[in-house]
């Protein structure tokens, strides 16, 4: 079952909620005692391409176009210093 919170108490507590909602929680948000809106952890309703299509919309993916070449296969894989990769893995770490 949701809880269910009035909007100036989602407001002062927001920080709370989310975190319930991280947990998997639904959060169902009211008006005055009137139901306006359904707060739901992402993956409870968002397929894995939902999930992609939001990554490639605020840029941090972009969609593949059309069919791998299988000449793909046998190009060289990509070098990263271990600088470059230890950035790249401590940013990640910041944004979450």
């Amino acid at each position: 079952m949701a809880k269910s919170v009035n909007i100036a108490e989602l407001k002062n507590r927001l920080s709370l909620y989310l975190t319930s909602v991280r947990e998997g929680q639904e959060i169902l948000v009211r008006d005055r005692h009137t139901p306006v809106a359904r707060i739901v952890p992402i993956g409870a309703y968002a397929s894995e391409d939902e999930e992609l299509l939001a990554l490639a919309a605020v840029g941090k993916v972009r969609l593949g176009e059309g069919q791998l070449d299988e000449s793909f296969w046998d190009l060289p894989a990509p070098r990263v210093s271990s600088r470059a990769l230890r950035r790249a893995l401590d940013q990640e770490r910041r944004e979450r």
